[in-house]
């Protein structure tokens, strides 16, 4: 690792003109969990870091009945998985944060460094699909609001221009009645990073579902709603037909990612195994179809 400049800013404005004084030698850290591994690697060569440590305020988690959850883009996985706020109004979301990566990452990793990292092979885009999410993004000169599919571009790339941080993460209220589940699937007990993971929200009547929102996270270059799906399950009752169907379209309409970690055509298999066992599990089909699905998982 070669010698860097650390800097730590008082506020969100100084941290944005630092940014934008440095240029492309400088970049922002806050867990670093990722930042240090490439740093350590020489993939990346700063001459400044731009510490977000001392922006206490981006560390907070609070509701709104109105807006829903504001969540700091410094707050740490852990912090998420164990705040109530997050645990009631948004357990989706704390579930994911329970079961990402590993207990190191989790106690030092942030939500907002995860996503401005955009890796694809991570837990909480897909999750914050599902939620509807929108980020907050400032800078020296304003602010600016995004959804979260606007956000993620590409490989490795989002919306932040070089002076840009992205400081909060809102969740709107979800509606009554609206109940959610997060599935992923690792090669291995020992991998931490997903090949395939689904986010699955819907308002239940009983086995009707209404207000679908399903989607896929990493084995597409950018997490994604699956679209067709939603439209094809909103209205119905939920049986293991349906649910078959759906999983289907959710594998035949993505572009899976193909990589010394899976082929495209083995993600893809894996995208509609889990779509398939999260809606059945969702609507309390599980008892029928577990043991099949379990099945093709170990026979995959």
């Amino acid at each position: 690792m070669r010698d860097f400049e650390f800097l730590e800013p008082a506020s969100v404005n100084e941290a944005s003109r630092m940014l934008a004084d440095l240029g492309d030698d400088c970049r922002a850290i806050a867990g670093g969990t990722a930042l240090m591994l490439g740093m350590r690697q020489r993939m990346l060569t700063p001459t400044h870091l731009v510490s977000l440590g001392q922006l206490h305020d981006l560390k907070s988690i609070s509701l709104d009945a109105h807006a829903g959850l504001s969540i700091g883009a410094l707050a740490r996985h852990h912090d998420i998985a164990r705040s109530p706020l997050v645990q009631i109004y948004a357990p989706l979301l704390a579930h994911m944060a329970s079961v990402l990566a590993n207990p190191q990452v989790r106690n030092q990793g942030t939500l907002g460094g995860n996503l401005c990292y955009a890796d694809p092979s991570t837990d909480p885009p897909g999750c914050l699909m599902a939620l509807s999410a929108q980020v907050v993004i400032e800078r020296a000169a304003g602010q600016r609001v995004l959804p979260i599919t606007d956000f993620l571009i590409d490989y490795y790339t989002t919306a932040l221009a070089p002076d840009e941080l992205l400081t909060h993460i809102r969740i709107p209220p979800l509606a009554a009645g609206t109940v959610g589940l997060y599935q992923r699937f690792l090669r291995t007990p020992a991998e931490h990073r997903p090949l395939a993971s689904i986010a699955l929200l819907a308002r239940r009547e009983g086995a009707v579902c209404h207000d679908v929102r399903l989607a896929v996270g990493a084995s597409t270059p950018v997490a994604l709603r699956a679209a067709r799906a939603e439209a094809f399950m909103n209205g119905k009752t939920i049986t293991l037909d349906v649910a078959r169907a759906a999983a289907d379209m959710v594998a035949s309409d993505i572009d899976p990612i193909s990589d010394a970690r899976g082929a495209a055509d083995y993600r893809r298999d894996m995208v509609r195994i889990v779509a398939r066992r999260t809606i059945a599990q969702l609507f309390d089909l599980q008892d029928d179809s577990q043991r099949g699905l379990q099945r093709d998982l170990q026979g995959s």
